[in-house]
């Protein structure tokens, strides 16, 4: 499962196009991906195939959608992260993230009601 999450900045930014498009003809998608990333239909195409055969996505009738959660991609990519330059410590990732930021009011609670709902698990 963790190959399937592993994306490459090309890979993410295609697969947002999907996400936020899905279910999203294949001819239509080559206009997007055109517009958004300066791809020629070739390249979508690639994508497409190169994708589908990794069991990320499927192309069933010309129409494309995820196999996998954007929110799924995230959550690895943010551990990843924070094992790689954090040594998986998430308060040392806090720190730096909130050094020299300033929170809203509305952002603090938000952050502490978050807080509170993973330590009482």
């Amino acid at each position: 499962m963790e190959n399937l999450l592993k994306l490459f900045d090309a890979e993410y930014k295609f697969m947002s196009i999907v996400w936020a498009h899905e279910p999203v003809n294949s001819t239509e998608l080559t206009r997007i991906c055109e517009k958004e990333l300066g791809w020629k239909k070739p390249t979508t195409y690639s994508m497409i195939k190169k994708l589908c055969e990794r069991g990320i996505m499927k192309n069933e009738k010309a129409t494309v959608t995820a196999l996998i959660a954007q929110e799924a991609v995230q959550k690895y990519e943010a551990n990843a992260f924070i094992n790689k330059v954090f040594d998986g410590s998430i308060p040392s990732f806090v720190t730096a993230f909130l050094r020299d930021k300033t929170l809203s009011e509305e952002e603090a609670r938000s952050i502490k009601l978050m807080i509170d709902e993973v330590t009482k698990k």
